[in-house]
């Protein structure tokens, strides 16, 4: 019986009406996703998101729903699990303290593992400019249940 892998995102929108995503650099992969990542043992899906940001932008957060969770077969990228993933519209209580670029994979020389975060315009975000296929999934619902805005 194979593994599965739950992980959990969130979809961050600035005031400007911008996205912020993730340029990550890991096991000799470089991809961009939402902000987020796995569950700890023991962890709940909300607790997990709100670690994940204080981790990776030293920010809390604020969940305010729930958008997506995959509801087909999605591979890892990275070993033999089933990833599940579970997406939230999320705001933030503090400034994100973490690194931005306006270019993207912007990647420290030599560095790995590496993150750098992106604010790209909501209307610009095609879903192809994410990487994980279950990532796109999530932005396609985000976008047409907001397609008379937020």
């Amino acid at each position: 019986m194979g593994n599965f892998n739950i992980r959990v995102y969130g979809i961050l929108i600035n005031d400007t009406q911008e996205v912020l995503i993730s340029d990550e650099r890991e096991y000799g992969m470089e991809f961009t996703k939402f902000p987020g990542g796995g569950l700890e043992y023991g962890e709940g899906l909300l607790a997990g998101l709100v670690r994940e940001f204080e981790e990776e932008c030293e920010a809390d957060i604020e969940i305010i729903r729930h958008i997506h969770t995959t509801d087909v077969f999605f591979q890892s990228a990275f070993n033999d699990s089933q990833v599940i993933g579970v997406y939230y519209l999320v705001k933030s209580k503090d400034p994100l303290s973490c690194r931005f670029s306006k270019i993207a994979f912007d990647f420290e020389y030599g560095k790995e593992p590496d993150q750098v975060f992106r604010w790209v315009p909501m209307e610009e975000l095609n879903e192809n400019d994410l990487t994980f296929e279950m990532d796109r999934v999530a932005w396609r619902v985000f976008m047409s249940e907001n397609s008379h805005g937020l």
